[in-house]
């Protein structure tokens, strides 16, 4: 029963971690600890990234440009819109931090393990989904907090510090996996379990972490029922247009039926594993807890929907 309703064991992490950082967040000399650990974790989260992604895949599936060049444009393109969309529309109702986390969500790139998972349960071109995984978050480690500074004005402003913090702690950790990749993938695809279990447990970190300076800083106190419940419907409304506009899309530009359904979910998923330790990069704790609101709730939200309508795609097919 419980794997219908949490299709993805994530989505139940986390809740839990949610639920941790509400009634226990990190508070007074304990901070500059569970900064450091979040620091080191995400530091290895793109480390483990940059081993895992293969570059001769990406390489090869890039002939495919057709695909690969929908997905890129959905992804950063089309979805940023909706994000802008969303914030703007939800301004007048929200906090000001909670309403910059829908323009946050829509500039992050593509999941990798889930959205390939999805694309071969529905019977989509599974190669070509892990090739649009690998290209979308290799150019999203770039590409996502350029977008973000350019249409949030000043509120998304890279400062220098931001910039020094992105390159160290996410990019050169990745840099580094593909230099090693030769020598510790194979290791890394041998024991795939535990590799997942340190990705899962350094995106809870972070999450952890940046909630709990939300916590402390009141957030429960800052949001109302009447708001959560506009946020849930903002979120889904989100849900909705990007499933699909990334189907219509595809339909439009002729796909095959495998391509279509590698560019669904490949365009509408967004990455969490990305998602939060950009905001902990790029927002000081207690502000990065509430731009993280909205991805947490679409993260989990499209896991379930996708589960759900993987099985049907293939019945169809």
């Amino acid at each position: 029963m419980l794997s219908r309703i949490f299709p993805d064991r994530f989505v139940p992490i986390l809740l839990a971690t949610i639920l941790l950082a509400s009634l226990l967040p990190v508070r007074g000399a304990a901070v500059p600890v569970a900064q450091g650990a979040s620091t080191a974790a995400i530091v290895l989260l793109f480390f483990l990234n940059g081993v895992r992604l293969p570059r001769d895949e990406v390489l090869h599936g890039i002939r495919n440009w057709k695909l690969q060049g929908a997905a890129l444009a959905f992804c950063f393109g089309v979805m940023a819109l909706l994000g802008l969309a969303a914030q703007a529309a939800t301004a007048p109702l929200l906090p000001a931090t909670l309403t910059l986390g829908f323009l946050f969500l829509g500039i992050l790139p593509s999941t990798v393990q889930s959205a390939t998972a999805a694309s071969s349960l529905a019977g989509g071109n599974v190669a070509a989904s892990v090739v649009a995984a690998a290209v979308l978050n290799l150019v999203g480690v770039v590409l996502s907090p350029l977008l973000f500074a350019l249409l949030a004005g000043s509120a998304g402003a890279v400062h220098g510090e931001a910039v020094v913090r992105i390159v160290s702690i996410l990019l050169l950790p990745f840099v580094a996996g593909q230099l090693v990749q030769r020598w510790l993938r194979p290791w890394v695809l041998a024991h795939r379990g535990l590799a997942t279990f340190m990705d899962r447990s350094a995106i809870a970190i972070a999450v952890y972490v940046a909630f709990s300076a939300a916590v402390v800083a009141g957030i429960w106190s800052l949001l109302d029922g009447r708001e959560v419940a506009i946020m849930l419907v903002a979120v889904a409304a989100l849900l909705c247009l990007s499933f699909g506009g990334a189907w219509a899309l595809g339909r439009l530009l002729n796909l095959a039926r495998g391509d279509r359904i590698t560019l669904l979910f490949s365009g509408a998923q967004k990455s969490i594993a990305v998602g939060a330790p950009l905001a902990a990069t790029l927002f000081p704790p207690a502000t990065a807890g509430m731009v993280l609101v909205p991805i947490l709730v679409y993260h989990m939200a499209q896991l379930i929907l996708s589960a759900w309508i993987a099985p049907g795609l293939r019945r169809q097919a």
